[in-house]
């Protein structure tokens, strides 16, 4: 896109509006649509029922006058699949397409994505809708895209097919029955297999690298199924028009950097709480944040935006958020004047190319009634379609400049869905089940969120794009230019490579941040036999063998301060400075954050997840001076991009009902209002506000990289 998107998605068929007849309907919509600035709608991917109310018999024309509208209002449609809602006269052909349960049990029909997308007949029934739907409006003026099914992953599939399956990937891999026994340690409490079928079912199992393995395996057949979406709407439109999917980042069944590879652009949903929830500084507790599907505070929007980026390190479309409440009838939340436009314009800031919201009408029936819509359900535009229209033409004001710019960076933090899955059985945290199963989301969050508070900006790296053994591009001299400063906290699945890459990187210059659990496991989930973190503690000059449970902060000083969430390792500084100690009698005896040269660079190694406090004085001391180059009252953040002309934009925030200024360090313009500040003149923001600055000087081409 040579602009930045905004729209929503657009169900007409859904509507009811007994006063006007469609047609009229659907016009009225769009011309408030373009009023607002829209540019982009999504259609079609919810309803297959419509498309094929019967098995073979087709209605295909309904959505043309849909289409027809917006290319005469110049909006441009997002098709998608209809492949995540079956419907019911397939389930009722084919009962054993439904999706089962650990224990068996076939997951009820009324709700959507029941299915076992893996069986044979719910694929042949959908590529045949596939077909007829791409097929019928791939020459569409109006079609600049198409997302295949929705929010892919939400259940794991525990069929008797998909076990079976699961048995073959295994002998592909293993090839023998005692290879599997020695790489899963099945020797322990007598689970050797004699041969293949005496692997027992998922239900009830306790072998974490047995789980490790069905997470991998799940992941890989939803990256198969999207994959093989995306190859038939390729093959129907001879590749017009882009690729995408709709990925809800909590779902259990997806990795999304591999499932990135079939698609074109990375999409995905940004929902999260409004009100005070967007207020910074905020305290919310570790369990808010970016472990479910709706996240809270804008730290964690920025985590959401920067998780998109980092599947494809690419600009990222969001398919669906906030237009108002979300959810269900309880969850009824009235946003504050502005908050709208401060979500989208970080969004953008941190590399979105589209802002659509979810949705344009709000229901009046089905289980979504009460998630609003930007109109509401009296259809008559208010307060929500006023604030989102301002946010439109401030987009089509200044919106272009960021269409090709690249989100700035002070720190790169390694994220890992592999380490993510076997940390959801062997995390060190607890929660309501003896394991928080989010350990993995928690740790890295405690990191993200210090990045943020100390007015930070991060790069979310995948092993995929960075280490050699994972198919990355980068070797350590490479990476330690690119990323100056790497966070690699619960690296729990890490080859030997993967840490050797790592020391080397540090050794090349990088300054290497070692967080809690990396080094710990091998590639498969399996405690290693050396001292902590292995094969770094030499380079690192501290080793742990002791960790220790934490039911409540323990207050940590030294050159860095604040406090231990948790868990601890008990580090024992061997040859390294230590930056922090445990006020603790017991804990006391033991490091909690230490740093020692390391070749050209540097390695601190940190033993337990820190709270707000020390997170935020680790990141201060790692990077003193931010990429963005201003000074701001508390309640204020900026981010910055650069383009490709090297020219620095930079999106201020205050999240609070205060008035709030900021420093430049350099002169800037105001992208919107026009007036010119030199450096240090004040810039005031109101309460909830967003002021877009251009800065006169061009940074270096290595400025977008790696925020210097």
């Amino acid at each position: 896109m040579d602009r930045i998107g905004f729209g929503a998605a657009y169900y007409a068929e859904y509507q009811r509006r007994p006063d006007i007849d469609f047609a009229t309907m659907v016009e009225a919509d769009f011309a408030l649509m373009a009023e607002a600035g829209f540019s982009v709608i999504r259609v079609g991917e919810s309803v297959w029922s419509t498309w094929e109310p019967e098995d073979g018999r087709f209605e295909l024309d309904w959505l043309e006058p849909v289409l027809d509208a917006a290319h005469r209002h110049d909006i441009g449609a997002i098709l998608g699949t209809p492949t995540y809602a079956v419907p019911m006269w397939l389930a009722r052909r084919y009962p054993d397409i439904a999706a089962e349960t650990a224990s068996g049990h076939r997951v009820g029909w009324g709700a959507r994505q029941e299915v076992n997308f893996a069986h044979a007949a719910y694929r042949f029934h959908a590529e045949r809708v596939i077909r007829a739907v791409v097929g019928r409006y791939r020459e569409h003026p109006a079609i600049i895209g198409y997302q295949v099914d929705n929010e892919p992953g939400p259940r794991l599939l525990y069929n008797t097919d998909v076990f079976e399956k699961f048995v073959d990937w295994l002998r592909r891999r293993c090839g023998t029955v005692d290879r599997l026994n020695e790489e899963w340690g099945l020797v322990y409490w007598s689970h050797r297999l004699s041969r293949w079928s005496d692997l027992w079912r998922p239900e009830g199992n306790f072998q974490p690298q047995y789980d490790l393995a069905w997470r991998r395996f799940q992941a890989e057949l939803v990256t198969e199924f999207i994959g093989w979406q995306a190859g038939i709407v390729r093959e129907l439109t001879g590749g017009r028009g882009f690729v995408t999917t709709c990925i809800s980042y909590e779902q259990p069944g997806i990795e999304d950097a591999e499932l990135s590879r079939a698609l074109d652009v990375v999409s995905g949903n940004a929902y999260y709480e409004m009100q005070d929830s967007l207020a910074h500084p905020g305290a919310l507790p570790r369990s808010s944040g970016p472990t479910g599907w709706v996240v809270r505070g804008p730290w964690a929007v920025t985590q959401l935006a920067d998780l998109m980026y980092s599947s494809k390190q690419a600009p990222f479309l969001v398919t669906e958020t906030n237009a108002g409440s979300i959810g269900f009838s309880s969850m009824n939340e009235s946003p504050y004047d502005g908050q709208w436009r401060q979500v989208a314009w970080l969004l953008v800031a941190r590399g979105a190319r589209l802002i659509e919201y979810w949705h344009w009408n709000t229901l009046s029936f089905g289980a979504e009634t009460y998630w609003g819509g930007v109109l509401p359900h009296s259809g008559i535009p208010g307060r929500v379609y006023r604030e989102i229209a301002r946010t439109g033409q401030e987009l089509r004001e200044a919106g272009g400049a960021f269409a090709a710019a690249e989100p700035d960076y002070d720190i790169a933090v390694l994220y890992d869905s592999d380490s993510k899955f076997a940390l959801s059985t062997q995390g060190p945290l607890r929660g309501e089940a003896l394991i928080d199963p989010d350990s993995y989301r928690h740790i890295l969050a405690a990191f993200s969120r210090g990045i943020f508070d100390a007015k930070r900006q991060q790069r979310l790296v995948r092993p995929q794009h960075l280490l050699p053994s994972r198919g990355g591009e980068h070797d350590p001299a490479d990476a330690a230019a690119r990323y100056p400063v790497l966070i690699a906290a619960a690296f729990y699945t890490a080859s030997d490579e993967d840490l050797d890459f790592l020391v080397a990187y540090a050794q090349a210059g990088g300054h290497l941040v070692v967080g809690p659990r990396t080094g710990y496991g091998d590639r498969e989930g399996r405690a290693r036999t050396a001292r902590a973190p292995v094969r770094i503690t030499g380079a690192a000059g501290v080793w742990y063998d002791e960790m220790a449970s934490l039911p409540s902060p323990a207050p940590a000083h030294g050159a860095l301060r604040g406090a231990a969430t948790g868990f601890a390792e008990g580090l024992v500084a061997s040859d390294a400075e230590v930056l922090a100690s445990y006020q603790h009698p017991h804990l006391g005896r033991w490091a909690a954050v230490t740093t020692k040269p390391a070749g050209a660079g540097r390695i601190t190694v940190v033993g337990t997840v820190p709270d707000q406090d020390l997170a935020a004085d680790l990141v201060r001391w790692l990077v003193p001076d931010a990429a963005g180059g201003w000074t701001a009252d508390d309640s204020v953040t900026v981010s910055s991009s650069t383009d490709a002309a090297g020219t620095r934009l930079h999106v201020l925030h205050n999240w609070s009902w205060d008035e709030a200024k900021a420093f430049p360090s350099s002169t800037v313009a105001d992208m919107l209002r026009g007036r010119r500040h030199a450096p240090g003149e004040p810039v005031t923001l109101g309460p909830w506000d967003v002021r877009l600055f251009r800065s006169d000087e061009t940074q270096d081409q290595g400025g977008s990289e790696n925020g210097s």
